[in-house]
């Protein structure tokens, strides 16, 4: 009897046909946070690409992204929750909140705690706030925010209230602009539409529009310049350009404005100080490989750029210099691996950052399967100099037989404000250093991506260089253009400032500070 009992069952399978559940399987939608998420979205598309577009409203609005509104998200959207649990919880910042938990403050202090916001006391400011601003404000760390020039930098934002990038930063004014409520980004002054066309701009597109610039003419100034792509890779523009117009359209693009490597702000630097130079080189590309639409993919660490960008989106739409495209400019969500572009084709799309396999390259199946242009801000930038004063401007600009430009984001220990220009593949270190470096600056030195350590300091003669078209790897290449400066043993902590380098010697190379007097030093 013990032992039949095991199987007993309390309905017998045969027993014919029974009443279901009386409700669905799953979280079932709330009405009112229904209600809440379509009055948000608006007249907004449901689309799934525009995903986490519509966190990004959510989590502004709401100041997290409350359970009940990500099941009201998936109703509206037609998709499965499992897929906006699994976006919302890849991104560094979205907060998710359960039924059974507390939301978090109205507003987060995040520190950047990276390698020159490190120097400059970041871990000591993270303490004196968290004590100072009680439990009524959360402090958290974060990583690099691209506010190295003027470091410490913290970002305050709070729901509904906005979002804002504060340098400079220390105990007194971050508690006031709390107080304050400065969460809305401060937008630096730059060249507008009007006065950039007043200085020549736009002529290149509308010549090219107006069928007056060949596109071979183009793409040959490009090639012949040697232009390179200047995120990472090195890739040559022109020759890029080509085999994207060379696959079936209809044709994408995409620029990587996501610079998130530690002690990187080199593109933040151009969109702030002249951003129509870039929108021209992007609707050149654009034009040139016959893109249907252009997807500006850019940090969300950088708020006053993406307004600047609207802004000027808006107002080159409006002048009617964008008659052959459309320009959706995309926010990122705190995550570094969407530096990468494959990554970034899958957060464009809604979804996760994971890197694709190659191949198919981009240029072959990329955003929504379509053949890509995947473009640099800085390499953008310098298409329409490029092309009016000709390849050979931007190949005279090298020394001892290097050539061609790039831009160098140096922070930490350097003497002043600099902006000064540097050349293809000359040795580095011993020219950055000797006129920015304040005393023996480095400890020790760590590559980017594409190595593991470079022996350099300030008597370092080794060049750092683009890979050499005959060889498919050299072993002192680097990756993206940044510098951080470390103080030595017998220095303190110095003043700090901006300088920016345009030459291609260097790629990616940053310091690993030892303690000082004054301030905290960055982790091994």
């Amino acid at each position: 009897m013990q032992a039949a009992s095991k199987h007993d069952r309390r309905i017998h399978p045969g027993s014919g046909r029974r009443r279901g559940p009386d409700h669905p399987k799953g979280r079932q939608v709330d009405p009112a946070a229904l209600d809440e998420v379509c009055a948000l979205l608006g007249e907004r598309e449901r689309r799934r690409d525009l995903l986490i577009e519509h966190l990004h409203l959510l989590q502004d609005h709401f100041g997290c992204l409350h359970a009940r509104h990500l099941v009201a998200l998936a109703e509206e959207m037609r998709l499965a929750l499992a897929e906006i649990y699994e976006v919302a919880s890849f991104y560094a910042h979205f907060d998710i909140v359960m039924d059974d938990e507390t939301a978090p403050p109205p507003i987060t202090v995040r520190v950047c705690d990276s390698l020159s916001c490190a120097l400059f006391g970041a871990d000591k400011l993270i303490d004196d706030l968290r004590a100072r601003l009680g439990d009524e404000v959360r402090v958290v760390r974060a990583p690099c925010m691209g506010g190295c020039d003027k470091a410490p930098a913290i970002s305050i934002s709070g729901g509904a209230i906005g979002h804002a990038l504060h340098e400079h930063a220390t105990e007194d004014n971050v508690a006031a602009a709390v107080a304050a409520g400065e969460t809305h980004p401060e937008i630096p002054a730059y060249p507008g539409l009007d006065a950039y066309r007043t200085a020549g701009g736009y002529r290149l597109l509308q010549a090219c529009l107006g069928g007056r610039k060949p596109v071979e003419d183009i793409i040959k100034a490009l090639e012949d310049s040697g232009l390179r792509g200047l995120g990472g890779a090195g890739f040559p523009t022109g020759r890029k350009w080509r085999f994207v117009r060379q696959e079936p359209k209809p044709r994408l693009m995409a620029v990587n404005a996501d610079e998130g490597e530690p002690g990187t702000f080199k593109d933040r630097y151009f969109l702030e100080t002249d951003p129509h130079r870039f929108l021209e080189g992007t609707l050149i590309a654009a034009w040139a490989v016959e893109a249907e639409d252009i997807y500006i993919y850019l940090r969300d660490e950088y708020p006053q750029c993406q307004a600047i960008l609207a802004r000027e989106i808006a107002a080159i739409e409006a002048a009617g210099l964008v008659p052959q495209t459309k320009i959706h400019l995309r926010r990122g969500a705190g995550a570094y691996i969407c530096g990468e572009e494959s990554a970034m084709l899958e957060s464009i799309e809604g979804k996760r950052g994971l890197p694709r396999h190659k191949p198919p390259f981009p240029s072959q199946v990329g955003l929504f399967g379509r053949p890509t242009l995947i473009n640099n801000v800085e390499t953008l930038y310098w298409v329409r100099d490029t092309v009016e004063k000709g390849p050979e401007w931007f190949t005279g600009q090298g020394r001892n037989g290097r050539q061609g430009l790039h831009t160098f984001s140096v922070s930490g220990r350097v003497r002043g404000q600099a902006r000064a220009g540097r050349h293809h593949r000359a040795p580095a270190d011993r020219g950055i250093l000797r006129r920015h470096g304040r005393g023996p600056c480095f400890q020790r030195l760590s590559a980017g991506r594409r190595l593991g350590r470079h022996p350099a300091s300030r008597e370092s003669r080794h060049p750092a260089r683009f890979r050499h078209p005959r060889k498919r790897r050299l072993p002192d290449r680097l990756g993206r253009g940044r510098r951080a400066v470390g103080p030595g043993r017998h220095e303190g902590s110095g003043a700090q400032s901006a300088a920016v380098f345009r030459g291609r010697e260097l790629r990616s190379m940053h310091a690993m500070p030892g303690r000082h007097r004054e301030g905290g030093g960055a982790d091994e």
